[in-house]
């Protein structure tokens, strides 16, 4: 380690001897640098806050009614297009900027350093706010009134070009939709008109929307038929059915005890006139008979006789009305028997029903051999009318989806120029009186910092080019002889006075040079302002 320490004090005394080269080297720097940082422009910065709000009222109420558009992509595009060069040309232009230019290097120049000194920041992209952002513009140069018309003419750009491109791309969708909705509406009445002369030319073939197409039609009528068949067969049973029970005894022994039950309500005065009603009133006089007389009395005898011929009558009368004898109907008093009646009265319906299935058979095979008849013609009917069909729904559909999505776009370009997105400058485009740049204290004192640098470089490079040895140790070790010894200087008195007045001037150089730097830290403003009205 003392090696190390040994050496580096070697190098300084090496360096040591050149040190007033060092010290001019450093005040040539400083004072160059000084001036340089003297002569830098005042830079001063306007800046403009705007914040875009995206989720206005209208946004939800709009839900699904209008377009939905991408503000931010357009915010981020139009950002990008704020740093253009088209733009910054047109602002330079619009800010008389331009005229600080007079050939094209040096217009190209200027539309560079335009670019380098604007920043935009914010937006939702850098931020946790997901509606919009706050967008901050700022703009550096050497005259403040310039800096401010160059912010606001950022800001106009940034608002109208926003809602400017929004509005010019819903008008190119519109303009857009609008030729598209001419072709549709065109190929649909196209598709209408071939419909129509389809439909006339091919009247009665088509699928209607409740028989369906050909086959079905065909299915349809076979299995009404066989429906139909099914209900005859079960009307013709029914028939055959009433037909025996009005052939039957039932009828006319109910009708028996119905003309009884009559006269014994309705007293000895209402005697029926056909044969069950005469043989009731006998057996009935028989009876009071025998309550008075014994069966031998002449009165009882003649009554049972009548009875018994009445009897053998009303056997006839049922033979005759079992073979179908309409005469034996009168004289035996079926026609107003009620069971007689109701029975007779079903026959009749069921007579009534078989024939309208009869004819409904005859109908439904007269259609089913028409429809096998044209087994050829109307599947090919059919399917030509299903693709224009087809065609002209699917057109329809295109032209509706086309006119909604044009009402929806009509609607969006009136919600946006409503509001639906919101520019509000926070803060508009100001400056400060004093510059943002150059920090010249800070200039200063890297120039001071980097004169003595370079000054004690050139005199460290100056002892590797003149080296000397200051001691013997170093001379053994460099030459590899050992060193017998050393004769020392005797400086006189006035070489000592000498060496001291060299050495008081040189820190006087060194406390003149912090001197003056302190003295333009102090005095920067000023002397700034002098050196630019040399420069102007």
């Amino acid at each position: 380690m003392s090696q190390v320490v040994d050496q580096v004090v070697d190098e300084l005394r090496g360096a040591w001897r050149f040190r007033w080269i060092a010290m001019a080297a450093a005040w040539a720097v400083c004072l160059g640098g000084w001036l340089f940082v003297f002569a830098m422009p005042d830079m001063y910065e306007a800046t403009a806050k705007v914040y875009v709000d995206t989720r206005t009222i209208l946004k939800p109420l709009l839900e699904k009614l209008t377009v939905e558009t991408d503000v931010e992509s357009q915010l981020r595009l139009v950002r990008q297009a704020i740093l253009g060069r088209p733009q910054l040309e047109r602002v330079a232009r619009e800010t008389d900027l331009d005229l600080r230019a007079e050939t094209p290097e040096q217009r190209a120049a200027l539309i560079d350093k335009l670019r380098s000194r604007i920043t935009i920041q914010g937006g939702a992209a850098s931020s946790r706010d997901t509606s919009g952002g706050l967008y901050v513009i700022s703009y550096q140069d050497e005259n403040r009134e310039k800096s401010i018309q160059v912010v606001e003419k950022l800001l106009n750009s940034f608002v109208e070009d926003t809602l400017g491109g929004n509005r010019e791309g819903s008008e190119t969708a519109q303009r857009f939709l609008l030729k598209q909705i001419e072709e549709y509406e065109a190929r649909l009445s196209e598709a209408e008109n071939r419909l129509a002369e389809f439909k006339k030319k091919n009247v009665g073939l088509m699928p209607g929307e409740q028989t369906g197409d050909y086959f079905s039609r065909l299915q349809n009528e076979i299995d009404a038929t066989k429906k139909a068949e099914s209900s005859l067969g079960v009307a013709l049973s029914r028939r055959e059915e009433l037909q025996r029970q009005l052939r039957g005894e039932v009828p006319f022994l109910a009708a028996g005890s119905s003309t009884g039950g009559s006269k014994n309500s309705g007293g000895s005065g209402g005697g029926g006139s056909d044969t069950s009603t005469r043989i009731q009133e006998t057996q009935a006089r028989l009876d009071e008979l025998l309550l008075r007389f014994t069966d031998k009395h002449p009165d009882v005898v003649a009554t049972r006789e009548t009875l018994e011929q009445l009897k053998q009558r009303r056997d006839a009368e049922v033979d005759a009305l079992r073979r179908g004898d309409p005469s034996a109907m009168a004289t035996a008093g079926a026609a107003s028997n009620p069971v007689y009646q109701s029975i007779q009265l079903a026959l009749n319906q069921v007579e009534v029903e078989i024939a309208a299935l009869r004819g409904e058979i005859a109908e439904h095979n007269r259609k089913v051999g028409q429809l096998r008849g044209m087994v050829d013609t109307v599947p090919q009917v059919e399917a030509e009318f299903a693709r224009l069909n087809r065609d002209y729904e699917v057109t329809r559909e295109g032209y509706r989806e086309l006119v909604d999505r044009l009402q929806k776009a009509r609607l969006s370009e009136r919600a946006e120029e409503t509001g639906v997105v919101k520019f509000e400058v926070v803060d508009p485009p100001s400056a400060g009186f004093s510059p943002v740049a150059p920090n010249r204290v800070r200039l200063l004192a890297m120039v001071l910092v980097v004169g003595l640098a370079i000054g004690g470089g050139i005199a460290y490079l100056l002892h590797q080019l003149r080296p000397v040895f200051n001691n013997t140790r170093t001379l053994a070790d460099i030459t590899g002889l050992p060193v017998l010894g050393a004769v020392s200087m005797t400086f006189v008195d006035r070489k000592r006075a000498e060496s001291r007045l060299r050495k008081i001037a040189f820190g006087g150089a060194a406390a003149a040079l912090v001197v003056v730097f302190l003295g333009v830290v102090v005095f920067q403003s000023a002397g700034a302002r002098f050196m630019q009205r040399l420069i102007s």
